[in-house]
């Protein structure tokens, strides 16, 4: 990771509170505590590296509503704690996506140990998610021409029957692919066929 980390830690119990953040703190990450649920979500999480320890039982929302509402970021792993875990809680929130379920007391490695998986798949997230938005900026640079070349071609189609599908002739098409590679920073057509595997939500409506 280019930079430190910052893991936001939500419960209501003020020493859990202050002896996480210490710990985080002295890991070499970043703490952003809270006592309850909704100052957290009410404030916008950082674009870096994060994760969030979470305790099931809060004053405000449970803790498993909270990852609810947390769905549409996956680049914020949720690490759970709480006093009183049980069997269909623990599955609920492994199925919803939990990178861990820790159960108070627990070992400062083993949550230590689940914080650094927990950035490290979040900083893996954050830089495929910024990869993608780069592709799909190129993706929208090409004319609508341009973009009707690339879908046929890494259909497989060859120059000469992309000119038939399209009305135009073969070195036209020539010229529209070459300059899809250029616009698309594509390496080689195998470049741009793994490209447009990634944009294929996206290049399926142009």
């Amino acid at each position: 990771m280019s930079q430190p980390g910052i893991v936001y830690v939500v419960d209501d119990d003020v020493s859990v509170r202050e002896s996480l953040e210490l710990l985080v703190r002295w890991a070499g990450w970043q703490p952003r505590t809270f006592a309850s649920a909704r100052p957290f979500l009410n404030q916008p999480v950082e674009r870096v590296p994060c994760c969030l320890i979470l305790d099931v039982g809060l004053p405000d929302l449970n803790g498993l509503d909270v990852q609810q509402r947390l769905m549409a970021r996956p680049d914020l792993p949720v690490i759970f704690i709480t006093g009183q875990a049980d069997v269909p809680m623990t599955v609920r929130a492994m199925k919803a996506g939990a990178a861990e379920f820790l159960t108070k007391p627990f070992d400062d490695e083993v949550l230590l140990t689940a914080v650094r998986r927990a950035l490290e798949s979040s900083d893996m997230v954050q830089r495929e998610t910024a990869e993608l938005e780069t592709l799909r900026d190129r993706y929208a640079s090409l004319t609508r021409r341009e973009r009707e070349v690339m879908n046929l071609i890494v259909a497989g189609l060859l120059n000469k029957q992309v000119g038939v599908e399209l009305g135009t002739s073969e070195v036209t098409v020539k010229a529209h692919r070459g300059r899809v590679m250029q616009k698309m920073r594509a390496a080689s057509f195998a470049d741009l066929v793994r490209i447009s595997s990634r944009l294929d939500p996206v290049s399926a409506k142009r």
